[in-house]
Order: structure tokens, then C-alpha cells, then sequence
């Protein structure tokens, strides 16, 4: 019986291959491998597509979250208020902007950042930095009324394409950071990402920084560093910004087909989608009461794809370990980390492939 993988790029490209063909052929017979016009005609498309009026491609998504943080010159060393449920490359893009995290707890239904925590840290803050887990919004309309002024930053590396209130990822901030990285809903076929906003004048800092700090050869206005999208990741994305919605909503359609078949099961809880989200699923997550990991390891015996996000919180990463946070900090988080299983979501996954999941799981649950 074949493998049901958690996630199918290949079915996705066989979509694409010819579409993606013919514009590699026209790269590669231009030449034209950086800031090539599928660059161009991409960040209109993706602007357009976020509902701002500026994209800018980066080289990927933590540089995207980085450059965001870098554009705004907030205070050198100031607090930027982020959750502890999320990967490590949000951390990492604060750390590097030059700025310090500051870790919230996230909510128990949703597990998305927690608003109350996140207003009582404004004060230690010179910015707010929600982040859009699994393929829903985190609720930001809440953050911009406690923001007290504070520039909020979106991370929307799992959200291209979800709304809140209508409104799209990316729009809701004073600037957003999204990844491709392969595996997103809108994935590449390597590294790449974007920055989103409305404001002018951000969008040229960012691709300014981006581009060495040089708008004009070898004159150097600001420090920067090399994080340009290339063309050819640019041909691919184009191709699949223009089946996003289908596919984004035939990932809709799956996610409710997993909350039919999975409704019921003892010792599962399935994943919650927040009022007024109109979620993409870019992963669905659902939380083991106990023993996920044995759970998980029967379910990849079966030939069943299922993997774990984030089973070490950031916070109690070796590398964040100077931020001074000990076990026990963040109690949601944490155990949400030891519960969470990821299931197989891919748009072109079938009933058939979902029921096999849904087997699967049940008699692993029944084994424990």
C-alpha cells in the first residue's frame, strides 16, 4: 500500500510543470537571474493579492521578518512581543534586527497569542509581533487596540491567503513578513519570501536593506545584506499564486472532511478555528491527550506521514537560553508542544487518503 505523505509537492508541481517550463526557458534564455521582470510582476501580484499596495521578494522568510523589523528602526535592543508557540525563525529574525524577544503564552482554544499577556508587556515593548499559526490569523484586530501606538508586525509565514474579517493576512499591520519555503501553502521550489505593506517608504527601506543597502551601484546608503528573490523562484510562485484560492479551498474542504472523521475519537482534540478567521490550513494539528509520540510513531509504521511542530518551545531552546524564561513559563505552550500531531494536508489529498489517516489514527489511539 503506498505511503501517505504529509505533505505532496509533487503533486502539486505536476500541475505546474509545463507552465513552470516554458518560464525557466525564457530565464534561462534571458539571463535575467536577479530582479529578472517575473520579480517584478510577482510582488504586483502578491501585493495585489494581500490587499496592500507594496510587496518586496526576499531570499526567505526569516530575512523577510527581519528586514520588516530592520525597516521600522525601532530602538536598538528594544523588547518586540511575540508568542512562545511558534518556530524558532521568529525569534531569530528579532535577535538579528537587533532587537530582543519578549515571550507571551498563547490561548488555550486557538493557541495563538494571548492578548492579555500581550498588552501587559506593551510597556517593555517598541513593537508587537503576532503570528499567524497553522494557517489562521492571530487575533490582531485585539492587538492593534492594546498596542498603544506600537507598530505591529505581522508573521504571516502560514497565511497566504487566510482573512480576518475579510481582510488578508498582510494587511492588518504597519508591515508582514511571509516565507515560501516550499512546503507554505504558496511554496517555492527552494528558499524564498516576501514583505508586505502599504506604506511606501517601508517597502523602499526594505528593499533597500535587502539589496545591500544599495540603490544605486557601489553607493552604499545604509548597512545591509544580500536578500534578493531570485527569477526563477519567481516563475514558480507566479504559477502558483494563480491556483492559490482553489487550492486553498480545497484545503478548507479537507479540513472539514478530518473534522468528520476524526469527530468523537477519545483522548484526540481537533483543531479550532478562531471567529471571524477564514482559515487556510496550512497544517492541521491536532492534540493527544497522552503518549503523542507512540501515537505518531504508529501511525508512520502504518505508512501514514504524520509529524510534530515545534515539540521544544522557544523559550527552552539552548539558544534562547540567555532570555532568562525557565520551564514552566508558558504552561499552554508547553504542553500544547508535547499534545500537538500533525496530520497529512496537501490540496490534492483524497477522501480515500483520509480515511486511511483516520483509520489509522483510531487504532493507534485504541492501542495506548
Amino acid at each position: 500500500m503506498t505511503n501517505i505523505p504529509l505533505v505532496d509537492l509533487h503533486a502539486s508541481h505536476a500541475e505546474i510543470a509545463d507552465e513552470v517550463r516554458a518560464g525557466f526557458d525564457a530565464v534561462l534564455a534571458s539571463g535575467a537571474y536577479i530582479k529578472g521582470p517575473d520579480v517584478a510582476a510577482f510582488e504586483r501580484e502578491y501585493a495585489a493579492f494581500s490587499g496592500v499596495g507594496h510587496a518586496v521578494g526576499t531570499a526567505n522568510g526569516t530575512d523577510a521578518l527581519e528586514l520588516a523589523l530592520r525597516a521600522l528602526e525601532l530602538k536598538p535592543g528594544g523588547g518586540v512581543v511575540l508568542p512562545a508557540n511558534t518556530f524558532v525563525a521568529t525569534a531569530e529574525a528579532v535577535v538579528r534586527a537587533g532587537l530582543r524577544p519578549v515571550l507571551v503564552d498563547v490561548d488555550e482554544e486557538h493557541l495563538l497569542i494571548d492578548v492579555e499577556q500581550a498588552a501587559d508587556r506593551v510597556t517593555q515593548a517598541v513593537a508587537l509581533l503576532p503570528v499567524h499559526l497553522n494557517g489562521q490569523l492571530a487575533p490582531v484586530d485585539h492587538l492593534l487596540e492594546v498596542a498603544d501606538g506600537l507598530p505591529v508586525v505581522e508573521d504571516g509565514a502560514q497565511s497566504q491567503g487566510a482573512t480576518r474579517h475579510g481582510r488578508p493576512s498582510g494587511s492588518w499591520g504597519r508591515i508582514s513578513a511571509t516565507s515560501f519555503y516550499p512546503g507554505k501553502n504558496l511554496g517555492a521550489y527552494g528558499d524564498a519570501g516576501a514583505v508586505v505593506t502599504d506604506d511606501a517608504e517601508l517597502a523602499d527601506a526594505v528593499r533597500l536593506i535587502g539589496d545591500h543597502g544599495s540603490a544605486r551601484k557601489y553607493v552604499h546608503e545604509k548597512f545591509g545584506f544580500n536578500s534578493r528573490m531570485d527569477t526563477l523562484q519567481a516563475v514558480v510562485l507566479r504559477a502558483k499564486l494563480r491556483r492559490l484560492p482553489a487550492w486553498n479551498e480545497a484545503r478548507r474542504a479537507a479540513a472539514e472532511r478530518y473534522d468528520k472523521l476524526l469527530g468523537g475519537l477519545d483522548g484526540l482534540t481537533l483543531p479550532r478555528t478562531l471567529p471571524g478567521n477564514e482559515h487556510v490550513w496550512h497544517l492541521y494539528a491536532v492534540r493527544v491527550d497522552r503518549d503523542r509520540d507512540g501515537v505518531l510513531a504508529a501511525l508512520q509504521e502504518a505508512g501514514i506521514g504524520a509529524g510534530v511542530h515545534y515539540p521544544v518551545p522557544v523559550h527552552l531552546q539552548p539558544a534562547f537560553r540567555h532570555l532568562g524564561y525557565a520551564e514552566g513559563a508558558f504552561p499552554v505552550t508547553e504542553r500544547a508542544a508535547g499534545q500537538l500531531l500533525t496530520l497529512p494536508l496537501f490540496p490534492q489529498l483524497t477522501e480515500g487518503q483520509q480515511a486511511r489517516v483516520a483509520e489509522a489514527l483510531a487504532a493507534a489511539l485504541r492501542r495506548r
